[in-house]
Parts: structure tokens; sequence; C-alpha cells
């Protein structure tokens, strides 16, 4: 027994030399990364102690870094980027989907949450444009047909508009810089078009005095699609 004793402490000292020197010699090796959960996705940290023993610490979980305004340099920097410059997001571009909601093939449907028009095909698909929406008290949902289609429209603001923008003209001939852009479908007997538009950059958002916009070779597109008569579904 007493030489069994003396035998084991003989081992535990080698290895607690054997470590000390591999400590000092900086060859202990931290286990590899692990991830303990979705807050927690440091490896573990290797500490050593007193007399070099290396402890591997578990880190903490990462708080949530608080939102501070950016520095005043950046903010005035962020204030001069034109937003003619910006590309149309993605989801605005033309593109067939799949398509389930109301309308007949042939119809033009317009989502304005969503800033989307579908103009439905057969086969449960639609072909979906961005659109630019009117903007906070000129919103509005209904149905009509479309009662007349003009290429380079002439724009006549309404009175009401005039009233609220002085300096509008009476008249503004079509052409490039005309409001209503390259392509006009107007909806029954209202004030409300499907139009182009000057400012492309505007599609995907609440703008307009209840008009719906498309960039101008989108409205085109669609233009040749659709025909005077053609039921419009505004949600």
């Amino acid at each position: 027994m007493r030489t069994t004793a003396l035998f084991l402490a003989g081992i535990a000292v080698v290895a607690v030399a054997t470590g000390s020197a591999f400590a000092q010699a900086g060859r202990y090796l931290a286990p590899p990364p692990i991830v303990l959960s979705p807050n927690l996705t440091d490896p573990w940290v290797m500490q050593l102690q007193p007399g070099n023993v290396p402890i591997y610490a578990m880190p903490q979980a990462r708080s949530p870094r608080a939102w501070s305004a950016p520095p005043e340099a950046e903010a005035r920097t962020a204030r001069k980027i034109d937003p003619r410059s910006l590309p149309l997001a993605p989801e605005f571009l033309p593109q067939e989907v799949a398509y389930d909601g109301p309308g007949a093939p042939g119809s033009i449907v317009i989502d304005t949450v969503n800033r989307f028009l579908y103009l439905v095909e057969a086969g449960g698909t639609a072909r979906r444009y961005g659109v630019g929406v009117g903007r906070p008290g000129f919103t509005w949902a209904g149905e009509h047909r479309v009662t007349r289609k003009a290429e380079w429209p002439d724009w006549h603001p309404p009175i009401e508009m005039r009233r609220r923008q002085p300096g509008l003209p009476v008249m503004m001939p079509g052409g490039p810089k005309n409001p209503l852009g390259a392509r006009a479908m107007y909806l029954g007997s209202t004030l409300y078009r499907i139009h182009g538009t000057a400012e492309p950059w505007t599609i995907g958002h609440a703008v307009s005095s209840g008009c719906i916009r498309m960039r101008n070779e989108d409205v085109t597109d669609l233009y040749e699609r659709v025909k005077v008569g053609t039921r419009v579904i505004v949600l």
C-alpha cells in the first residue's frame, strides 16, 4: 500500500512539473471555438491564473448595443445623398409572380399598402410592377375602368392642387419633364390616373395626390398590354 501511494505521488509530481513547463513555454492549446447559444457566439477564453494554471472561462452573454444618434458629420453626409442616385429596390422591378387575389385575367389590381400594381393573367399568375401611391390624406380605394389612354399627355393641374401650390401652371405640355411622364391611363370620370413620372426614385413611396405613378418604361409596357375599358381595382 505504501509503495503504491509513493508511486502515485511521484506521477502527480511529474504531471504538475510537466504541466508547469508547458504553461511557461506557452504550449497550452485553447479548445476549439464552440457556439453555446444564439447569444453566446464567442469561444471559451483561456485565462492564466497564478502559477500559470489555465482556466477556461465561459464568456458573458453580449448585451444588445443601445442605439445612439450618428455623429453630426455622418448625419450631414447622409442628408447630402441625392435620392435620384439610389437604385430602385429589386422588388419594385417588373416581374411575373404567383397571384390568387381579386380580379379576372386582364384586370388591374393596385395594392396601395405594399405599392404594387398587378396585371392579372390566366393560370394564377400576374405581372407585377412597383408604383408610387397617394400620400397621407390623398389615399383612396375603389373600382373604375380605363376610360382614356394618352401618350406623353399634357398636364392640367386641378384647381385644388393649384390652390395648394400657387406656382403651378394652368397647363404643362407633355414631355420628359411633365409629371405625367410617358403614358397615362385615365380612371373613370375621376381626376386619378395611372401614369409615368419624371421622378422614378419616388416609386415604392406614398408621394402623389392620389394618382398611381410608375416608371416611364414600366407604364409604357403596361400601356401596351391594356385596353380602354380595362377594370381597375384599387385596394
